[in-house]
């Protein structure tokens, strides 16, 4: 102990970077440890550094300080830049029902902090700080602490009980998220497989499938039509990629100056909708498969690396003229989607073209196909995009008459940010885009950093404030504060509002505005749709629980 205290005079930052290593590591390794399959994950990491915090093997406070702040802002960074994209269809499709959940379990915390102060004879002072604690929301700690500051009258010792409260308060906050997920899923016999399974079939639902079909021509009506002259095949989003005429034995590639005739056999790309309305119009589906037919023309997947054609659409690209290639479709994600003449391309997207094989090769340079720009990470827009989002959360919002703004906060900030860049995708030459190696890297390294300055910093304090006073009892309002809102919220979602059980992790530790526990929510489901309900419910719950604090401090510590 000598020499590291030692090493802390000589050399801080050696000695910040040994103790957090130690602390993370051993944290991870804790967090590793599965008990029938379930495991702390990166939460082992908070309670490792309570331990060394205790022991007083800890960083200077400014230090401590910067390095958990920093970590937060890289962990809901890089969230916010993963949920981005399907962020808008997440808000449309149950951004509301999802909102007011979350809403009701604040104001049902806030309830139960009131009962059991009232019932315990808590000091509301301490109880506001234990609300705060237990639901992991230092904001609206700050909150609390500055409308505490403008009461009239109000006693030196009673303003330092808020802090004290969170502090017993804050850890159990965090534990008692991740039991109530473990609790839900237990005594709703939840089974994460078929969650999983069935959370991908809702997102599929949001984009019919792509199929393919081959269509012989019967209408007389389409004799000598060019294939740009068919209102059908735009106005109902099918791709037309190869054709092979009548009387002939090879498939030739389909461009915008091919002339059909009846008996001609097409070889049709869309929808199942859209392809059953086309062969009404067309004619009727053949047996015979044209990606079988011999002939020049083939297909191939590229990748849009190029930033210069990023944001246009595809009847903007004119790659049927330029090139004489076909897109057929486009596949984003896990998602395939149909090449529609007004679907806008997006980096990192992978296009199916169909032509002759020169053509396709003059297209693919087009389109960049560089396997290695899409890995590779550019860094000036991350850091552009974390000053954006740290100059939103330290923005002041006043709102009425409460006696101090709100502010985001580090927290809510960058996350607004990294949805809306990640949703518009480039700005000039910056282009917001992230590989998934390096967002899951820079994620889980910014909440292991987080958790392990969050938990050095309770522990410095934490059993003292047990062993002393009135610390038990007000872990066990903390952890009441924490648990009953959730169980009776979660049950109801899950039981009358049939909610994905991954939604429902993604509400709960939203609800809390805790990034530990969607950390943890991600890992026990093995799936990062979590993070799309956390995302979708944080901005509003954020807010409320400032304001909730704010106004608890108001009418109850007067």
């Amino acid at each position: 102990m000598t020499s590291l205290l030692e090493l802390a005079r000589l050399n801080p930052v050696a000695h910040a970077v040994l103790v957090l290593a130690c602390v993370v590591a051993l944290g991870l390794a804790l967090g590793s440890v599965k008990v029938k399959g379930i495991g702390l994950g990166a939460a082992g990491v908070l309670f490792v550094g309570i331990l060394c915090g205790h022991l007083q093997f800890t960083l200077a406070p400014d230090l401590l300080a910067f390095v958990r702040d920093f970590g937060l802002v890289l962990f809901v960074y890089t969230i916010g830049l993963q949920v981005g994209p399907g962020f808008v269809t997440s808000l449309r499709q149950q951004g509301l029902p999802l909102n007011l959940m979350a809403a009701g379990i604040v104001l049902l915390g806030a309830g139960v902090t009131v009962l059991v102060a009232k019932l315990l004879g808590v000091d509301m002072a301490a109880a506001v700080g234990i609300f705060t604690g237990a639901t992991t929301n230092t904001p609206a700690l700050g909150a609390a602490q500055e409308a505490l500051k403008s009461l009239p009258g109000i006693d030196a010792d009673r303003l330092g009980l808020p802090a004290l409260g969170y502090a017993v308060a804050y850890p159990f906050g965090i534990l008692g998220i991740i039991l109530a997920m473990l609790a839900l899923r237990w005594a709703l016999r939840v089974d994460i497989m078929a969650e999983a399974e069935s959370f991908r079939g809702e997102q599929r639902q949001e984009h019919e499938p792509v199929e393919r079909r081959n269509i012989l021509i019967t209408n007389p009506n389409f004799n000598g039509l060019h294939l740009h002259q068919l209102p059908a095949k735009d106005k109902l989003d099918v791709v037309i990629s190869r054709v092979k005429h009548l009387g002939e034995t090879e498939a030739v590639a389909a461009g915008q100056a091919t002339i059909l005739h009846a008996g001609d056999l097409l070889l049709v790309v869309g929808t199942r909708t859209s392809l059953d309305e086309f062969c009404l119009i067309a004619g009727k589906p053949c047996a015979e498969d044209l990606m079988l037919t011999p002939g020049r023309v083939t297909s191939r997947r590229v990748v849009v690396t190029q930033k210069e054609m990023l944001g246009q659409s595809l009847r903007e690209l004119q790659l049927n003229q330029r090139y004489g290639v076909t897109l057929t479709r486009v596949t984003r994600g896990d998602v395939e989607l149909s090449a529609r003449a007004d679907l806008r391309l997006k980096f990192g997207d992978m296009v199916q073209m169909v032509g002759e094989e020169e053509d396709i090769v003059r297209a693919a340079e087009f389109f960049g196909n560089s396997v290695k720009e899409l890995n590779h990470t550019n860094l000036i827009p991350v850091f552009v995009g974390i000053v954006l989002g740290v100059m939103l959360g330290m923005y002041p919002f006043q709102l009425g008459t409460m006696p101090t703004p709100v502010r985001l906060g580090l927290a809510g900030g960058p996350l607004l940010v990294a949805i809306i860049l990640s949703r518009i995708g480039r700005i000039g030459p910056l282009l917001w885009y992230m590989p998934a190696n390096a967002n899951t890297l820079l994620r889980e390294l910014g909440i292991t950093l987080f958790l392990a300055c969050a938990g050095l910093k309770a522990g410095e304090h934490f059993f003292h404030v047990l062993r002393e006073g009135d610390g038990l009892k007000w872990m066990a309002c903390g952890a009441v504060i924490t648990l009953l809102p959730l169980l009776i919220v979660g049950a109801g979602a899950r039981l009358l509002g049939k909610l994905n059980y991954l939604n429902l992790c993604g509400l709960l530790s939203g609800s809390m505005t805790d990034p530990p526990a969607l950390a943890f929510a991600n890992t026990v489901t093995g799936s990062d749709a979590p993070s799309v309900a956390y995302a979708t419910v944080y901005p509003l719950t954020m807010l409320l629980r400032i304001v909730v604090a704010q106004l608890l401090v108001l009418f109850f510590c007067g």
